[in-house]
């Protein structure tokens, strides 16, 4: 078994991170910030901080739902420390102000159109986006149901 500071092959770092070779060749091609060490032939070597890079992008694709655009957006404000340690270490704060937006959106029955892209989803995730977009067709829909309602 390696040391925690020894370099990865590519299989060694697929193995290690639950997903197929092409999915980390695919993440490299897709993110800039990826960059294993190739050697002669193009063999390439992940080296420990490639391999918190690459986790965190696992994260935030595969269990935040961000795409790939909003992982590189991430990327381009936050840069590679904090978008690392943001992953590791996400923000305590963040999940109140969700649920409080979805809360008085839900108490005032008012439509939430306003909060799509607002201070709630900085770095929040496309689930998070979809779960408002929901919330908000059914508030239209219901709107319409009461005028339908009390329509002569």
């Amino acid at each position: 078994m390696k040391g925690p500071e020894a370099f990865r092959t590519i299989s060694e770092a697929a193995d290690e991170l639950g997903v197929p070779q092409h999915v980390l060749r695919f993440w490299e091609a897709k993110f800039s910030f990826i960059r294993p060490m190739k050697r002669a032939g193009g063999r390439r070597f992940y080296r420990p901080q490639d391999l918190d890079m690459l986790k965190s992008v696992r994260t935030l694709l595969r269990e935040q739902g961000y795409t790939i655009k909003g992982v590189q957006r991430l990327h381009k404000e936050q840069g590679t420390k904090r978008l690392v340690q943001g992953v590791l270490e996400p923000e305590p704060s963040a999940p109140a102000a969700e649920q409080t937006v979805i809360d008085a959106a839900v108490e005032d029955s008012s439509p939430v159109l306003m909060f799509s892209g607002g201070p709630a989803l900085e770095g929040g995730s496309s689930k998070y986006a979809r779960l408002l977009s929901v919330l908000n067709d059914l508030q239209a829909a219901k709107s319409r149901l009461n005028r339908l309602i009390k329509a002569p």
